[in-house]
């Protein structure tokens, strides 16, 4: 029997209208377009304005999208994985929230939490429930509205993160496209240097909590940075050893849009040419969980069937990973 492979077989997104541009940031904080261009590659980013609106309410239009894309009905779906750092609420699930809203009523559903690197995890993990042939229709979420826990005054953050949504469906594959491999990988020790302090079991929100602004992004960029450039570019070569692939073999790297000297790095070590690298962090930023589905969607029509990607990512934690996978249509 041939062996079963998770397939992505449709891709889409969404990011909000509003752009919040570094001119607007320079009225906001000490801090100037030709600094955070040099040293992030970002021009501008998206927020999602409106009272009371979370993360799900950019996923129903990415997913209704993706669901019409595929000639499919939400009561199709067997399970929701979202991944996200910023879930419209503690519990109920984020997952759940969006199968209500739209109509996924015979799937069930997990949040997942691993930082930047969770649409990498949530993928790996959709993918074992499609190998083992329980499942035939998976959707994994990738999305965060950053923008909700982010100081507007601490220039360390405000200029990196954006808000934004994606989707992808997996689906069994028996012709050798999907998934092919993946490798994860976390390191605890790196909490200090990029975490949100308050709001969770050890440090639950208070008066104190919100006054001192606890419940935004706390990062040392520097320390982040060193550890990032180098695990991220590491794994995606180890993928490519593991798999025996040259730098020929490879049709896109789709990384993880934290940085682009991380980016480049990456690139780099894997001996891939600018020309096949996805980046589209000029315009959205760090939408965390949210960038490589938003890679996917938007580079999409220039995908062809059996082009091999890496994805790699990196994030808060710490984590990271990558995929090989064979495009599939």
């Amino acid at each position: 029997m041939s062996k079963i492979h998770a397939a992505i077989t449709a891709v889409n997104g969404y990011v909000p209208d509003y752009v919040l541009t570094n001119q607007e940031l320079e009225t906001m904080v000490e801090t100037n377009d030709e600094w955070i261009t040099s040293r992030t590659g970002i021009k501008e980013r998206r927020i999602l304005k409106g009272e009371g609106k979370g993360v799900t309410d950019m996923a129903v239009p990415a997913v209704q999208g993706l669901l019409k894309k595929r000639g499919i009905a939400a009561e199709e779906i067997d399970l929701i994985i979202f991944c996200t750092s910023t879930p419209d609420m503690p519990f109920p699930a984020s997952a759940n929230i969006l199968a209500d809203k739209i109509g996924a009523k015979n799937a069930w559903g997990f949040d997942l939490q691993a930082a930047c690197s969770g649409f990498i995890y949530g993928l790996a993990t959709g993918s074992q429930f499609i190998e083992s042939g329980k499942h035939k229709k998976v959707l994994v979420v990738g999305g965060d509205k950053m923008s909700s826990i982010i100081n507007y005054q601490d220039r360390v953050t405000c200029i990196i993160f954006g808000d934004g949504c994606g989707a992808a469906l997996l689906e069994p594959n028996t012709d050798g496209y999907g998934i092919i491999d993946s490798i994860l990988k976390s390191d605890g020790s790196g909490k200090p240097f990029l975490h949100q302090k308050a709001g969770g079991s050890t440090n639950p929100a208070s008066h104190k909590t919100v006054d001192a602004n606890e419940h935004v992004v706390y990062q040392e960029g520097q320390a982040v940075f060193k550890f990032a450039v180098t695990n991220m570019a590491d794994v995606a070569a180890e993928i490519m050893e593991k798999n025996n692939l040259t730098a020929e073999d490879i049709s896109w790297l789709v990384p993880h849009q934290a940085n682009k000297r991380i980016i480049d790095a990456t690139a780099n070590r894997m001996g891939v040419g600018s020309e096949k690298v996805m980046i589209n962090i000029e315009r959205y930023g760090n939408t965390t969980n949210g960038t490589i589905p938003l890679c996917l969607w938007e580079w999409e029509s220039k995908l062809k069937k059996g082009d091999n990607l890496i994805l790699a990512a990196f994030g808060g934690g710490f984590t990271w990973g990558s995929i090989y996978l064979k495009w599939a249509y």
